[in-house]
């Protein structure tokens, strides 16, 4: 339940730095945005695209983002704090 609450939160900070109206709500609660705005921000110096998915699934997988890290979605506490707190984190599970 950890885990998934600070899944969440970062996702959320990720979301919040792009602004409100780039921000899509779900039934779940958890903040979205659109596969147009995360095109508009690959490459930017001050964003990280993140590959959550499990290692299965991203080693079977043909479709990866280009300069996107991958981390393990069971381990955030391990990694989250690499990543620089003014940074804008892309978490994605394609």
């Amino acid at each position: 339940m950890l885990k998934r609450w600070f899944f969440r939160v970062l996702l959320l900070i990720a979301v919040t730095a792009l602004g409100a109206g780039a921000a899509l709500a779900n039934g779940d609660g958890v903040a979205r945005i659109t596969n147009e705005d995360a095109k508009a921000m690959l490459g930017k110096k001050d964003t990280s695209i993140i590959d959550v998915r499990t290692i299965s699934d991203w080693k079977e997988s043909g479709l990866k983002i280009k300069g996107a890290v991958r981390e393990d979605p069971l381990e955030v506490e391990s990694w989250a704090s690499h990543y620089p707190k003014d940074r804008t984190l892309i978490l994605y599970c394609a």
